[in-house]
């Protein structure tokens, strides 16, 4: 008796708390909105993100066409990478209210962010229906187009922005931007000199070279001058970087020349692969045929982390008296484009692939020498990055091949100028 007195105490308490959760389940807020988006507003810019979407949530449960409140909470779940809750909030905006431009610029950015330029450019094209040849949205139409590979329409969409607005500094940055990507073709010239503490009288070295970059990778033509040993040498080289797949190309060389400053034959492969955390990692040879060949592999892994590059490549080069090995360890810090930087590397050993020296029978002697070096470079462009120029400063303390155990110090300078056109 007692315990179904306890079984039925327990039941009306269960009732109750369902019928109160229900109740509980349909509560509609009831306050003042625009406080409680002043505090929802808070708690979202003091990284209590989820509380504040909840709240925001709650006052639309009354006031569902707050639309500043809807467009608040659609930003958020963008910030967090929520791109589809962001997209459906958008949506219910701009099908109420299409005169909101603010929310039309949000919507595309959410696209934008969620690496979906094709979603961002019919938004775009959408909200110009209600804002004609308005700039920022002309602007993020243009980025959805480039992002969906179709860079020349790009230009066309910013050259609309600057009839308007020819001070518009973001436009005209990224038309510059967007016209260097488009300049297809470059010739360029590259100078230096290698000043020894002794022995030798100054060596030098010129480049003239055309590339030309095409949809399956680049391609770089060279003709190398130089005047070492008292005698001149020419050689012909040609560079290709075809494109396999996304984040996978390879680097493909093939040079001759009748000099013996230079080889006869040199050739060389590699491959390059993208790897998560901004890391790319190659692994290649080279090869150089003078009386004989002399193979030499390498590889290298570079690290890309905010606007600076981390880069070191070994070179190991097997030999009847072993294995010669050097490596070098490079970075840059970029400025404003992949073009303005500047470089400090620092290497240890002798690699022939460098041809500071004619190996001409002498492979085993020349590869096992000692070296250190130090280089510093500063590359830029010109204003409408058509023109880039370069420099180079370094200093290497070389082992001499006929008097091992001395050494004598090498000062190089460099210089390089490049004119990309379409």
């Amino acid at each position: 008796m007692i315990f179904s007195k306890y079984i039925v105490k327990f039941t009306f308490v269960m009732v109750f708390l369902s019928v109160f959760q229900v109740f509980a389940q349909q509560k509609v807020f009831e306050g003042d909105p625009d406080k409680a988006f002043e505090k929802a507003r808070e708690l979202a810019f003091n990284e209590q993100r989820k509380q504040a979407q909840d709240s925001l949530l709650f006052i639309l449960t009354k006031y569902p066409d707050y639309h500043d409140i809807r467009s608040f909470l659609a930003s958020t779940y963008s910030w967090d990478g929520e791109y589809k809750k962001a997209r459906d909030e958008f949506s219910y905006i701009l099908e109420k209210d299409k005169q909101r431009k603010a929310d039309w610029i949000a919507a595309i950015n959410n696209e934008l962010w969620a690496e979906a330029p094709f979603g961002a450019l019919e938004i775009a094209n959408d909200g110009l229906k209600y804002f004609p040849y308005d700039g920022e949205i002309l602007y993020l139409k243009a980025s959805a187009q480039e992002k969906s590979n179709n860079p020349e329409e790009a230009l066309q969409t910013l050259q609309l922005v600057l009839d308007q607005n020819p001070k518009d500094q973001k436009a005209v940055d990224y038309k510059k931007k967007l016209t260097n990507t488009l300049s297809y073709n470059a010739i360029g010239i590259k100078s230096s000199v290698d000043i020894y503490s002794e022995t030798f009288d100054p060596m030098q070295y010129y480049s003239l070279n055309y590339s030309r970059k095409t949809k399956y990778g680049s391609i770089i033509g060279k003709m190398n001058f130089s005047r070492r040993f008292n005698d001149n040498g020419l050689q012909f080289e040609i560079d290709m970087y075809p494109k396999i797949t996304k984040g996978l190309y390879a680097y493909v060389n093939l040079g001759f020349s009748n000099s013996y400053l230079y080889p006869d034959v040199r050739y060389g492969a590699e491959l390059y692969k993208s790897l998560p955390k901004s890391f790319e990692v190659s692994l290649g040879f080279r090869a150089l045929k003078y009386q004989t060949t002399t193979t030499i592999y390498t590889g290298s892994v570079g690290w890309y982390t905010g606007n600076s590059y981390w880069n070191f490549r070994p070179y190991l080069t097997p030999g009847d008296s072993g294995t010669s090995k050097s490596g070098v360890l490079n970075y840059r810090k970029y400025r404003s484009d992949a073009d303005n930087y500047f470089s400090v590397s620092i290497g240890m050993g002798f690699s022939p692939e460098f041809e500071r020296f004619s190996l001409g029978g002498n492979e085993e002697t020349i590869i096992d020498l000692q070296s250190q070096k130090f280089n510093f470079g500063y590359y830029f462009t010109s204003s409408n990055k058509q023109n880039a120029w370069g420099t180079l400063l370094g200093v290497t303390h070389q082992e001499i091949s006929f008097n091992p155990g001395n050494y004598f110090w090498i000062y190089s300078i460099g210089l390089n100028w490049e004119l990309k056109f379409r």
